[in-house]
């Protein structure tokens, strides 16, 4: 099955949405979304550069589609991704109303600020000093974005250009449903989640 029929499959299972779109600029991508079920939107040529964002991509759509009053961007790599993450996330944004955007995101693994960086010749040394000897307890909370969704409503998204508006909110994603591929190494871990399941 390709990576990004689970997203499509993903979006079909959880009943959220009026209208399921692939943006893409390749025929092959295309056929393989209609099969899946979804709709194509087809990319302009200056938004499907290597240097064109996801927040390029959402604007066009909603200029595309104006139905549109409430965006979820699912990224085409989140195939371990649950229906009912979605639903819950979904209930998270419409339950509160002071909330323009939500995104998925996790915990650190290791605190950001036990961060090291090396000189020219190898040293290591803090890169933020002013945490060192500091219990992780008091470490502030930090989350980050893990590539598998976004919401945002229209017009703050029309408004702001970006997820990162002033109303987001985040959604803590169980790490089994979390899947970024962005090296060789990251699709060859993401086979062999597959072939033991």
């Amino acid at each position: 099955m390709p990576l990004i029929a689970h997203a499509i499959g993903t979006a079909r299972v959880s009943g959220l949405f009026e209208h399921i779109f692939v943006s893409t600029e390749d025929a092959e991508i295309a056929d393989v979304a209609r099969r899946y079920g979804a709709e194509v939107l087809e990319r302009p040529a200056e938004i499907a550069q290597d240097h064109s964002t996801v927040v390029q991509v959402c604007l066009h759509a909603l200029e595309a589609v104006p139905d549109i009053q409430i965006l979820c961007c699912i990224y085409a790599t989140a195939v371990f991704l649950k229906s009912s993450t979605l639903l819950s996330s979904c209930e998270q944004l419409m339950g509160d109303p002071d909330a323009d955007f939500l995104m998925g995101v996790s915990e650190y693994e290791h605190h950001p600020v036990q961060a090291l960086k090396a000189d020219g010749q190898g040293n290591l040394s803090y890169m933020w000093p002013e945490w060192r000897g500091i219990q992780s307890q008091q470490y502030p909370k930090l989350l980050v974005s893990n590539g598998t969704f976004c919401w945002g409503r229209r017009e703050a998204l029309m408004r702001e250009k970006s997820f990162y508006g002033q109303r987001l909110r985040g959604f803590v994603v169980p790490p089994e449903q979390v899947s970024d591929i962005d090296t060789p190494h990251d699709l060859d871990r993401i086979i062999q989640r597959f072939k033991t399941h």
